[in-house]
């Protein structure tokens, strides 16, 4: 018989401090999409932490949405347009950008998505796993649209 881990409370905020985010997670680790919906919506990968549930978010009345597919919407503060989230419409899915936790940093890389649309400029030098486009939307059961 496996022993549960107790979840860890991980705390984050925007840059103006308007919205804080926190979230429970036994393992977190960090990911990054090269989908070109992220690399315009930040000018890069989206490095992120994966959530599988809401975080909880102080100052919502800054927080605005923008459905960015049919599938997925994201969410930045309104007052200084820092990125808060990532987020599967139909799902409990949630990608938070890594940068906004102090802890960030101290988690393993593991995951590339969308590896497929990475530009060559650019590599990681961590051993993580990648899937493309493809077999991100396979195993989320989505349907893509051009991005």
């Amino acid at each position: 018989m496996t022993q549960q881990q107790t979840p860890v409370t991980f705390t984050g905020k925007c840059l103006c401090g308007a919205v804080s985010l926190g979230f429970k997670h036994t393992d977190p680790h960090m990911s990054a999409c090269h989908c070109n919906f992220c690399r315009r919506w930040g000018g890069g990968p989206f490095l992120t932490v994966e959530c599988h549930q809401a975080p909880d978010m102080e100052g919502t009345e800054h927080v605005t949405v923008f459905r960015s597919s049919d599938w997925a919407e994201r969410g930045f503060c309104s007052r200084c347009g820092t990125h808060l989230f990532y987020r599967l419409t139909d799902d409990d899915f949630y990608a938070l950008p890594v940068g906004l936790f102090a802890q960030g940093g101290e988690w393993p890389f593991r995951l590339q998505v969308f590896i497929d649309q990475k530009p060559q400029n650019y590599n990681f030098d961590a051993s993580t796993k990648t899937m493309t486009g493809e077999e991100v939307f396979k195993a989320w059961g989505a349907s893509p649209s051009s991005n």
